[in-house]
């Protein structure tokens, strides 16, 4: 489901939102087994563009690879990089966003664009 802004409109940054929740997890370099591996929590902000503010997601890394940690409908791809690096494709209801930055330990932040909207976001993780 998407969430509607207060004039009923489906908000865009929803998925701007579940992309910077992929961002945080893929890579098109080695992957990261299983240092970066569990439960994220994702806080995305939108900077620019008629986006909703903000949204946060949970994102499950297992292996290397990104996987949507809860029950919103979202698709991510991506993985992430030996070196904490991490680049990501989210889509839902035929948009996409993407979405780059860097992991370190149990926090992260980044940046991410679609559409008209664009913004930063940082994560950290909740469990292994």
């Amino acid at each position: 489901m998407f969430a509607s802004n207060r004039t009923g409109h489906t908000a865009p940054s929803v998925i701007a939102a579940a992309i910077m929740a992929g961002a945080i997890i893929a890579s098109t370099a080695s992957f990261a087994v299983p240092r970066y591996d569990g439960l994220w929590s994702v806080s995305i902000v939108t900077e620019k563009g008629d986006c909703d503010r903000g949204y946060r997601y949970p994102v499950r890394i297992s292996n290397g690879t990104l996987a949507n940690g809860g029950d919103t409908m979202f698709t991510i791809t991506g993985k992430v990089a030996g070196t904490g690096a991490v680049t990501v494709t989210v889509s839902a209801a035929g948009r996409s966003a993407t979405g780059s930055g860097r992991l370190a330990g149990n926090i992260g932040t980044g940046s991410w664009s679609g559409g008209s909207c664009s913004g930063s976001w940082s994560a950290e993780r909740r469990s292994s």
